[in-house]
């Protein structure tokens, strides 16, 4: 691989966030998100970074596999410990598409759209993908259960030049996009970046009813997805309608053609 990342550089770029003081490098694994998820219940830090040039099991949503070959993608897994409950686990997926998509758009200029909740589409081709999965510790009497942490999992194509024929439909990289390489380091610096500002809205003295407004206010404005678009929804026996804004946990409604409005909870939304 000609593109070598140095996390000795990163950490530098980033030494005024949180995350600038547990990145680990893998020149190949199977899932970050699984070594975070191992690393994570032994007890590691809060805004741990685990970033591999390879994985060989990607996981994405659903259990769908993420292409990842050697060298040509940012395969990257960030540990936090945030003060939250599990109902609101949504918002770390909100706020890890918005930190994302500014990454790309900083270092590319390219105008990647955000699929609710968190797949990064350039045109109607994905070229990045989250996937959030976190631990909670148990509610007692009228406590709701909270997170003890979250492991989230990020995987941006970025100089792929194609990919299998399954998903050659489905997919693109920045290369295919702008017709240029791009180096990972400044968008993995960007990212993290970008994620932990966003993460800084989480922290407890934060919290409350105008963080989650706007972080409702920039994802609705980031995103064609969130209002006026004609979708299908694989949930429960699946249905078709019209995007309807975001309810007040930043869960996706359907005006449904079945006269219904539907809340999405964990189905897949796709253009109709």
């Amino acid at each position: 691989m000609s593109d070598l990342l140095d996390l000795s550089l990163v950490a530098t770029a980033l030494a005024d966030t949180n995350l600038a003081y547990n990145l680990q490098h893998l020149p190949s694994v199977g899932s970050t998100n699984i070594v975070a998820l191992e690393a994570a219940q032994l007890g590691a830090a809060h805004g741990s970074v685990w970033v591999a040039d390879e994985q060989t099991a990607g996981r994405g949503r659903s259990d769908h596999r993420w292409h990842s070959p050697a060298g040509e993608g940012l395969y990257v897994s960030v540990l936090l410990r945030p003060q939250m409950a599990l109902a609101d686990a949504l918002w770390l997926s909100l706020a890890t598409a918005l930190a994302v998509q500014a990454a790309i758009a900083t270092v590319t200029r390219l105008a990647p759209d955000i699929r609710w909740p968190n797949d990064i589409l350039i045109g109607d081709r994905k070229c990045s993908g989250i996937l959030v999965e976190t631990s909670a510790i148990a509610s007692q009497a009228e406590t709701p259960a909270m997170l003890r942490y979250a492991v989230i999992g990020v995987g941006i194509n970025v100089n792929q030049p194609s990919f299998p024929a399954e998903l050659h439909a489905l997919a693109t990289s920045l290369r295919s996009e702008s017709g240029r390489e791009w180096a990972r380091e400044p968008i993995l610096i960007e990212f993290l970046r970008a994620l932990d500002k966003e993460m800084a809205w989480f922290e407890t003295e934060l919290r409350g009813a105008s963080m989650e407004a706007s972080l409702l206010e920039r994802f609705a404005a980031s995103s064609s997805w969130v209002r006026g678009k004609r979708v299908s929804v694989d949930e429960a026996s699946g249905y078709t309608g019209v995007t309807d804004g975001l309810d007040s946990r930043g869960f996706l409604r359907i005006a449904g053609d079945d006269g219904r409005l539907h809340t999405v909870l964990s189905g897949g939304v796709r253009a109709r």
